[in-house]
């Protein structure tokens, strides 16, 4: 099974801090923040990554190498002239994601660079009912009306308690089979999603444990404060 970690983002909302670093790179605790999650793929077992990049892509690729400083394998997709969306930076990198076994329809994980979480990837699921597998977290402050409603282990756009997405989840490139052949390259993810839940073609779970949306210069300060206090705890 391979892994994706989105990092083509500007990073707006972080500047100035990402004037001159990109936001995967930027030190969250003892480590940068994409760290984090290479050092947990390879905890769970996935030794290959993909790393979608675009503004100051060039400081990524230098800092992390080829992985074998953490014990994985990366590839690059380049966005080189604009950030592509979630979706259309997913389906960029597909041809990077198919399994070595070459089965088209095996799943990949994606995550977000810019989360920190506790979240144990070895709980994901390694095969799909459906197109899609999400890990969902109670509604942070910055987002209190959440995403999706999970209900019976399959998510939903109708409901009540909706949840928000982490930013971590299971994929099979049948999501993606309606644009794959398309022109349509800058897109977000979400619609895709809330397609195939409409069908019930996506299933769920919730991570009760800590999770950081690292959005902010005062989210960022936030996580550190509190890493430095569990450190000291």
């Amino acid at each position: 099974m391979k892994a994706m970690i989105l990092a083509a983002g500007r990073g707006e909302r972080l500047r100035p801090l990402t004037d001159t670093t990109p936001k995967p790179l930027l030190q969250v605790g003892e480590h940068r923040l994409i760290e984090y999650h290479l050092l947990a793929l390879k905890e769970a077992g996935i030794e290959d990554v993909v790393i979608n990049l675009a503004w100051l892509g060039d400081q990524i690729e230098s800092h992390l190498g080829d992985g074998a400083d953490y014990g994985v394998r990366i590839a690059y997709s380049y966005e080189m002239d604009q950030a592509l969306e979630t979706g259309g930076g997913i389906k960029q990198a597909l041809p990077l994601l198919r399994d070595a076994s070459d089965v088209d329809n095996a799943p990949f994980i994606v995550t977000n660079a810019d989360v920190w979480t506790d979240y144990d990837y070895a709980r994901l699921p390694k095969q799909l009912m459906g197109l899609a597998h999400l890990v969902m977290v109670d509604n942070p402050l910055q987002h209190p009306d959440g995403d999706f409603v999970l209900d019976g282990g399959l998510l939903s756009n109708t409901g009540e308690q909706c949840l928000t997405f982490s930013g971590i989840g299971v994929y099979s490139p049948a999501l993606f089979a309606d644009v794959a052949n398309t022109t349509e390259n800058i897109f977000p993810l979400a619609p895709l999603l809330r397609s195939a839940m409409d069908s019930e073609q996506v299933s769920g779970e919730h991570h009760q444990g800590r999770w950081f949306d690292i959005g902010t210069v005062e989210r960022l300060q936030s996580l550190n404060a509190s890493l430095l206090g569990a450190e000291h705890g």
